[in-house]
């Protein structure tokens, strides 16, 4: 089965840039996007094969994300089940036969850690929700995660140390995260890979010169770690500050 998930920061604007091209290019069973900034019916989009699932944030223009996939989900919900963490679109589960799937788009602590605390409880939030349902059955998550783990998951990580996405408490608490009993699947494959990133700043030439950020992700329970096949960062396509990232996994 393949995985694709994909920033693509606001989807209007994305499909001026090749979007199609680009979804159709990959062509994966299951596609999830982040930050797709709008509400639902605002663009309608002809993916035939797929069914569509769309979580938009109250706040017009602003977060969002959708799950494009070839498989019927079980059952989908929207959120992580806490009222005032629940209104920016940012989470979207589906519950197939074996395995669940979880899009996510974690806040960005923002500039001089403004919103860290918020950060913080998001995290803690996503966490409960994400080991009730590692109880039940295998789980996938994948999304931007707005955390760079470790120093070789950024450019430059002695200037950025302390800074929004490379902040202490971010990285300790993706450190919990995967200690509930997940992988990272990419480091999983390639534990010492350097120079792979999936996000650039648009200033300072930083795509072009590949100063860039590994903060988008797929995860998955430990136990179905060994069913790895791919990790692969498409950094070659463009439409977004972010490039897609995918996983290629074999499940029973």
């Amino acid at each position: 089965m393949k995985l694709i998930s994909w920033n693509v920061n606001g989807l209007r604007a994305c499909m001026q840039k090749g979007f199609l091209d680009s979804f159709n290019q990959l062509d994966s069973d299951i596609f999830c996007l982040q930050e797709t900034k709008m509400q639902e019916g605002q663009l309608t989009l002809d993916l035939p094969g797929y069914h569509q699932y769309w979580c938009s944030a109250e706040k017009k223009g602003y977060s969002g994300t959708a799950v494009f996939t070839k498989i019927e989900p079980k059952a989908v919900s929207y959120g992580v089940g806490v009222p005032e963490l629940d209104n920016e679109g940012r989470v979207i589960t589906l519950e197939f036969d074996n395995f669940f799937l979880v899009n996510c788009y974690t806040p960005n602590a923002q500039r001089g850690l403004a919103r860290l605390d918020h950060r913080m409880k998001w995290d803690e939030a996503y966490r409960n929700h994400i080991l009730m349902l590692n109880k039940q059955k295998p789980t996938i998550l994948c999304g931007d995660l707005n955390v760079a783990h470790q120093e070789i998951d950024l450019k430059n990580p002695s200037s950025n140390r302390g800074n929004a996405g490379f902040s202490d408490e971010e990285r300790e608490s993706f450190t919990k995260t995967l200690a509930l009993g997940f992988t990272d699947t990419f480091r999983y494959l390639n534990p010492t890979a350097t120079g792979m990133y999936s996000w650039w700043s648009y200033m300072y030439h930083a795509r072009e010169n590949n100063a860039g950020w590994r903060i988008d992700y797929f995860l998955v329970s430990d136990r179905i770690r060994e069913n790895i096949l791919e990790t692969p960062i498409y950094s070659d396509i463009f439409g977004s500050d972010h490039c897609p990232v995918g996983l290629t996994i074999s499940l029973p």
